[in-house]
């Protein structure tokens, strides 16, 4: 474990906090941390803006009434990105309780500036590997929307266990919904989208919004991404994939 405290002394070094290293390698993981260039700006808001709207990484599983302070419907975010969508739902929809998760500090950073700037008390942040924080953190029957937003394809097929949306992963996905809540999945992917699709409508958790179970039309509310810009300029096709689970158990069984 030597080389893991090289790293964290070095991220520390950076002006890191403590809460936002990860310092081991554990299993295959769904990302990579493309980390780029962090501003002056993105660097103060990890340290003097985390208090505000950052949640601790770890094995204590969460009370969304006590985290937000009261009881509301909760939406969780998967890969927000530079965090500017979902910024941008938390401010259109007061009424509901935002939980985003993301690995990419400078991405972090960007949207503790704009919750600050917005002055949001609905939104809050987890620094942590997506897979691990639903195992370990995230309650059953939980969220009232869990949403996957342009994922990281690993187009290479050698890759393909790379990707955070897999059939050994969607029992655990489910589960964290409440019944009649929703799956929201959105890539610019094609190969992906089919794959997702066909797993989504093979789960018996699941139902598929769409007519003829097909892919679902981009829903208005939904912020455009820059990832999702990009893929229109490059002629992607954007597939969105809505389902609502079933009123029913759902296992790691099943």
């Amino acid at each position: 474990m030597r080389w893991a405290n090289t790293l964290n002394s070095a991220l520390q070094n950076r002006g890191i906090p403590d809460h936002l290293n990860t310092g081991a390698l554990r299993r295959i993981r769904s990302f990579v941390r493309r980390e780029g260039r962090m501003t002056g700006a993105q660097r103060r808001a990890l340290t003097e803006c985390w208090e505000s709207f950052g949640v601790e990484a770890g094995a204590v599983l969460l009370e969304p009434e006590i985290l937000f302070g009261r009881h509301a419907p909760l939406v969780l975010e998967i890969g927000f990105g530079d965090g500017e969508s979902l910024a941008a739902m938390a401010a259109a929809h007061p009424e509901w309780d935002y939980l985003g998760i993301e690995v990419h500090r400078p991405g972090i950073g960007h949207l503790l500036l704009r919750a600050t700037e917005l002055q949001l008390t609905n939104l809050r942040i987890l620094c942590a590997d997506a897979v691990e924080a639903l195992e370990r953190q995230l309650p059953d029957e939980c969220l009232d929307r869990m949403q996957i937003f342009f994922p990281d394809p690993w187009p290479k097929a050698r890759h393909h266990k790379r990707r955070l949306v897999q059939a050994q992963r969607i029992a655990l996905l489910v589960r964290k919904i409440k019944p009649h809540g929703q799956l929201h999945v959105a890539t610019d992917c094609e190969d992906y989208a089919g794959a997702m699709l066909d797993l989504f409508n093979a789960t018996p958790g699941l139902v598929n919004t769409a007519d003829g179970g097909g892919f679902a039309p981009r829903p208005a509310w939904r912020p455009l991404t820059k990832f999702e810009q990009r893929g229109q300029r490059l002629g992607h096709a954007i597939r969105d994939l809505v389902f609502i689970r079933r009123n029913q158990a759902f296992s790691l069984a099943e």
